[in-house]
């Protein structure tokens, strides 16, 4: 097998591993399953990942270009941020690592603090550093951070993670970033 080959293989276990922790949670997910579904040996999987609990912790790596969203003026942020997380949202729903975290976070201690970990360092923080730097003092920088995070968690775990259909895309963008705006200028 070429590097390239195993390259592709390893992108393609992930891939599957994605879309069914996704969809069915931690759990009810079994090496067999992804490698079946992968079209592969387990043994690939042992090989690349060590198991599922190293499986998992590959397939929930996420990135989040946030700071996309905060270049412009504080007055369209609401519209900037809810683009972005309607495009993610809608792209590709069943391989979202965001989403695999958010599902498994009840069932896995380690996958509730990785959210955590995430959203404070990818989204809280800097947008409490974009809000700071748009003029309002820390502390209120800091409280319109945090309730522009939890109401962009609660409407995500609503949507995504209790399986409530997403709606129209651009009326939820729209609700979205009415709602981020006026959270935003308090």
């Amino acid at each position: 097998m070429t590097l390239r080959n195993a390259a592709a293989t390893r992108q393609r276990i992930l891939e599957h591993a994605q879309r069914q922790f996704a969809e069915h949670g931690f759990t009810a997910v079994t090496v067999k399953g992804v490698a079946d579904a992968a079209g592969v040996s387990p043994n690939l999987i042992t090989r690349y990942f060590g198991g599922k609990d190293g499986l998992f912790l590959a397939a929930t790596q996420v990135e989040i270009p946030v700071s996309d969203s905060f270049d412009g003026d504080r007055a369209t942020l609401g519209s900037r941020l809810a683009a972005s997380i309607v495009q993610r949202w809608c792209d590709a729903p069943g391989q979202d690592p965001l989403l695999v975290l958010q599902r498994a976070s009840g069932e896995r201690p380690e996958a509730a603090e990785a959210l955590a970990a995430f959203l404070d360092c990818n989204s809280l923080e800097p947008l409490h550093r974009y809000l700071r730097n748009s003029g309002l003092d820390d502390a209120d920088a800091r409280n319109r951070a945090a309730a522009i995070d939890a109401f962009v968690l609660g409407v995500s775990t609503r949507r995504r993670v209790l399986r409530a259909e997403l709606g129209d895309p651009a009326d939820l963008q729209a609700w979205l970033g009415s709602t981020i705006q006026r959270l935003a200028d308090g």
